[in-house]
């Protein structure tokens, strides 16, 4: 494969799933626009239900010289053809495997068919306004390998990433995780926006237990309003105000309960 343009990754993609994906249109039906979205689910934070937990990689800086000894080392310990090449500029070129752990489901234009292998290699079509969406999930656990150059940063892999399966959601919505296995324990760790793929996959070196990336949800706690749609954010308001008179109709049911009760127990009570 030859070399990435600068700054912008060229991909080399492979499915490590069979899962097939679900499709829902979002055109009309706010029905259907629920089952993907909830206050709790969407809105909420969710409690982890994994052992993952933050870590701090060492990310030292390298001389050239350091640069290009690392790349002879990582090259003589891969078992493919993925190798990492030394620019003349100082720069290198390299693979790096994303795997994608997303829950919900992602937003094409709904004038498009769901997204192929193959349409993710020919990448979107130029000049299409995205007017109508649709929905659907990805296959779980599909990886992807990527040409990068050792200058992309995490939110250029995010965005390459999305324009490749025409996925059209605010890529702040995503985020790119390194994950770790130490000692029986599992660690993840958010990168920055700004932070090289490539040149932490050569410091780790080859090895996926060192060191994998994963593009996950951008679930930080608090929401990013700003990242949604218009219709998404109707939709929000509407379903906090159906969960909000649901909630109000519960208490009032179980005061009214109580207050029956109370009555009933005055009722039978003798006077005097």
């Amino acid at each position: 494969m030859g070399e990435a343009d600068a700054g912008t990754p060229s991909f080399e993609m492979t499915w490590n799933s069979t899962t097939s994906s679900g499709y829902c249109s979002q055109e009309d039906s706010d029905s259907e626009l629920e089952q993907y979205f909830t206050a709790r689910t969407s809105l909420a934070r969710r409690p982890r239900r994994d052992q993952d937990e933050p870590v701090e990689w060492e990310t030292p800086d390298l001389s050239q010289a350091e640069i290009e000894q690392k790349i002879k080392e990582y090259n003589g310990q891969i078992n493919s053809n993925l190798f990492m090449s030394l620019n003349k500029d100082g720069s290198y070129t390299g693979f790096i495997k994303v795997q994608l752990k997303l829950v919900r489901p992602v937003s094409v234009p709904s004038s498009k068919k769901p997204p192929s292998l193959q349409d993710a290699r020919r990448g979107p079509g130029r000049g299409t306004a995205v007017k109508r969406r649709t929905s659907f999930y990805l296959p779980k656990d599909a990886v992807k390998h990527l040409h990068v150059l050792s200058r992309t940063r995490a939110h250029e892999v995010i965005e390459a990433l999305l324009r490749k399966f025409l996925v059209v959601d605010d890529p702040r919505k995503f985020a790119l995780f390194e994950r770790a296995e130490r000692h029986g324990q599992v660690y993840l760790r958010k990168l920055s926006d700004d932070e090289q793929p490539l040149r932490l996959r050569l410091l780790a070196g080859p090895s996926e237990k060192a060191l994998s990336f994963v593009l996950k949800e951008n679930d930080s706690g608090e929401v990013n309003w700003d990242a949604f749609s218009m219709p998404e954010l109707h939709n929000f308001l509407r379903i906090l105000q159906r969960e909000e008179e649901e909630h109000l109709r519960q208490i009032l049911q179980k005061y009214s309960y109580c207050r029956q009760k109370i009555q009933e127990a005055l009722h039978a009570c003798p006077l005097g």
